[in-house]
């Protein structure tokens, strides 16, 4: 496994923040950039360097929980192009389709790449995704 998902934040990665009202707010962190919010901004370089979980302070003194996005949090913000499989019927579809780490998975039709990334994460290092799409704006 990487250490993409592990350590401090680092610049290049994306992070969710969530507001005090629960508002989720997800950034791709650049040294030297600001995220501005109605509550104030938030410095990239005060989330670069911390570790997940941590609680960050903007200039007007309001907290955001920065987290590392989680797989369904990438597939429920996705741009609606195609059809989205969404996380429950992807579960199914993983289940039903007996595919596990290691496994050697051939997908038809693309679409918007949501079933793609979790027949990834299910197969693992191991395994492999081969996909067929013949629709060249899915492509």
């Amino acid at each position: 496994m990487t250490n993409i998902m592990r350590g401090v934040f680092r610049a290049g990665e994306r992070v969710q923040l969530t507001g005090p009202k629960g508002r989720l707010n997800t950034i791709t962190l650049r040294a030297g950039a600001v995220f501005g919010t109605h509550r104030g901004d938030i410095k990239h370089d005060d989330i670069i360097g911390k570790p997940d979980g941590s609680v960050i302070t903007n200039q007007a003194g309001v907290e955001y929980l920065a987290l590392r996005p989680l797989l369904t949090d990438f597939v429920l913000s996705m741009p609606r192009g195609a059809a989205i499989v969404y996380p429950k019927d992807a579960a199914s579809i993983v289940t039903m389709g007996d595919i596990f780490p290691g496994a050697r998975v051939v997908e038809a039709g693309v679409g918007s790449g949501a079933l793609s990334m979790y027949l990834l994460r299910a197969v693992g290092e191991s395994g492999s995704l081969t996909s067929f799409e013949r629709r060249a704006e899915f492509a």
